[in-house]
């Protein structure tokens, strides 16, 4: 008789299946991910340097227009792009690694490219915060609403 304490071999066996299945998988998931960081010189993404963005074969003209642009001597890609202070830049930043990473591996991404809601709020809430002492008195619109900066400086910066 088996009691609270013994179990049969079967039995154990059938415990560890789904346990086993599951560290595999992680560990499938881990090395896959690990290429993929490596192949794509993920660890390239972690400096502020400009020409890491021309990884991505699309970012190519952003790049060089920034290279002509006035913005070159006072800002570098992460300056506009992503939130000052550690935790915002490096959420934000892992979040459109995650993002760039998943689109250049699948090739789902619509060319030319588009700024997304989030990325969009970080880029105006930088040039609000570098441009104040100029844009004070634009903050809003002719309608009450807060000014995209956008819509008029689409290009600037790159």
């Amino acid at each position: 008789m088996n009691g609270p304490e013994q179990t049969t071999e079967p039995t154990r066996r059938r415990r560890r299946g789904p346990a086993v299945l599951l560290f595999a998988l992680a560990g499938a998931a881990a090395g896959l991910g690990g290429f993929t960081f490596f192949f794509a010189q993920g660890a390239s993404y972690l400096k502020d340097d400009p020409k890491i963005c021309m990884n991505c074969h699309i970012m190519r003209s952003h790049f060089d227009d920034w290279n002509r642009a006035s913005h070159k001597a006072v800002a570098v890609c992460n300056d506009c792009h992503t939130p000052p202070g550690f935790l915002g830049h490096w959420t934000v930043k892992g979040i459109n690694g995650f993002n760039h990473g998943k689109a250049f591996t699948t090739g789902d991404f619509h060319e030319p490219i588009r700024i997304r809601p989030l990325n969009k709020r970080v880029l105006l809430d930088n040039c609000r915060r570098c441009h104040e002492p100029v844009i004070e008195r634009m903050r809003t619109n002719s309608r009450g609403e807060e000014a995209d900066c956008s819509r008029c400086h689409r290009n600037a910066g790159h």
